[in-house]
């Protein structure tokens, strides 16, 4: 990496972008502030939902599945081996909230489709543990963390990793929806 000459950001021949830290110059602090207080605000305005259209999946699994807009529930860990779609039947407004009450796992090479005019910016996925990423997978959507993301070597997100402690990457391709 290397800082600007302002001291506000970095760039490196890995990232295509600026590369921000607390402990940068004036206003990146305010700003990474604010962006952590947002974030929070996203993940409690997701984690508060109720009325869920769906409750408890596929006992935690719904790889395979179609699944079309709402609020889905699980109090457990949510797992994706293989794939799902994501149909939003024409309304590319539609919006899904996943609520995950554990862990987010993708199995490697498992891929999150998006059909029907979905739009990567209206998929939110809140999870009160861990979100890993397997290789080569790809995930659309807005993770919004309480622990860490992980993506592993490969997997590439459509969408957003935010997290309240941290987003570990290597060698990822993230495209902000």
């Amino acid at each position: 990496m290397i800082k600007d000459s302002s001291g506000q950001f970095s760039t490196s021949t890995l990232v295509n972008g600026k590369i921000y830290a607390a402990n940068y110059a004036v206003p990146t602090p305010t700003k990474m502030t604010t962006a952590v207080s947002d974030m929070q605000t996203a993940y409690s305005d997701a984690a508060g939902r109720t009325s869920p259209n769906h409750t408890e999946l596929g006992a935690g699994d719904i790889s395979g599945m179609t699944l079309t807009p709402g609020l889905y529930k699980w109090g457990t860990a949510l797992v994706i081996n293989t794939g799902v779609t994501l149909n939003c039947q024409g309304n590319s407004n539609a919006v899904f909230i996943f609520q995950i009450a554990q862990t987010l796992t993708v199995g490697s090479g498992a891929i999150v489709t998006l059909s029907g005019g979905c739009q990567a910016s209206n998929v939110f996925w809140q999870v009160g543990g861990q979100t890993t990423l397997g290789t080569t997978s790809h995930f659309s959507g807005i993770i919004l963390c309480e622990t860490a993301i992980v993506l592993n070597t490969g997997a590439t997100l459509d969408g957003r990793a935010l997290a309240q402690t941290a987003v570990t990457l290597d060698a990822n391709d993230v495209t902000a929806p």
